[in-house]
């Protein structure tokens, strides 16, 4: 059963008792309230089921799933996914924050536009929540821009299950939330953006995105074994990749 306006936000957590009480909090703090934190633990060997329980405890709110076996980031999103009862689906990294007006913000901006799936720009920090500057993300994109480049953050996405279904992310260790972004612009042609930032982006030491060559590896991949690109496209968009990378940092 999918409940009126009610947004399911997907986390998945491994590991993250540094971080995800402030991630939750700041889902608390929303003024939007009509809201799910649907939590998949992928077999955390800290104290971060402990933390997440006592959340539970005193918002009803907020459901902690645990996989039998550690699976990856894909696999529990997707079990959240399924498990979610929203219209909306969210999403949030246990180590990444939101504004306080940000689900208010970004619903009201798709139901004036009459929009099924929306991003929007982003504050970045450091681990020790220092400020690193924003991310304004182009005001539209189309499958084939972010081809090209993703300037889609995980944290601000949103889509409509009424208009879309549900949709799943693509079973891949990493750049799975990219290839559902894809997925979604296959369908849509088209999706438009808030330049505002309404979410806060920690940037890890031994994240992907950091580390330049590991994540060019995944976007290669993605090419090949999930869009299925023949070889001359894949290395058009590989080349503008790298292009854009170079520009951005």
């Amino acid at each position: 059963m999918m409940y009126h306006n009610l947004v399911s936000i997907i986390l998945p957590s491994y590991n993250s008792e540094q971080f995800i009480a402030k991630s939750i909090e700041s889902v608390i703090n929303q003024t939007y309230k009509n809201w799910e934190m649907v939590i998949v633990d992928d077999c955390s060997l800290d104290n971060s089921n402990e933390i997440i329980e006592d959340y539970i405890k005193k918002d009803k709110r907020i459901k902690l799933i645990k996989l039998e076996k550690n699976s990856g980031p894909a696999i529990a999103r997707n079990k959240a996914i399924k498990e979610a009862k929203g219209r909306y689906i969210a999403f949030l990294d246990a180590d990444d924050l939101w504004k306080p007006a940000k689900l208010e913000k970004q619903l009201n901006f798709m139901k004036e536009n009459d929009l099924s799936f929306t991003y929007s720009a982003y504050d970045l920090i450091d681990e020790e929540g220092n400020h690193l500057g924003k991310f304004i993300p182009p005001k539209e994109v189309s499958y084939y821009s972010i081809l090209k480049t993703n300037p889609i953050g995980c944290l601000t996405a949103i889509y409509d299950t009424r208009k879309l279904g549900k949709i799943y992310m693509p079973n891949i260790l990493k750049r799975q939330d990219y290839g559902l972004w894809l997925k979604i612009l296959k369908r849509i042609n088209s999706v438009r953006g808030i330049i505002e930032p309404l979410a806060i982006y920690r940037i890890r030491k031994n994240s992907v995105s950091s580390n330049k060559l590991k994540a060019a590896k995944y976007q290669w991949k993605i090419y090949r074994e999930v869009e299925k690109l023949n070889i001359i496209q894949s290395i058009y968009y590989f080349i503008n990749y790298m292009y854009y990378g170079l520009k951005k940092y």
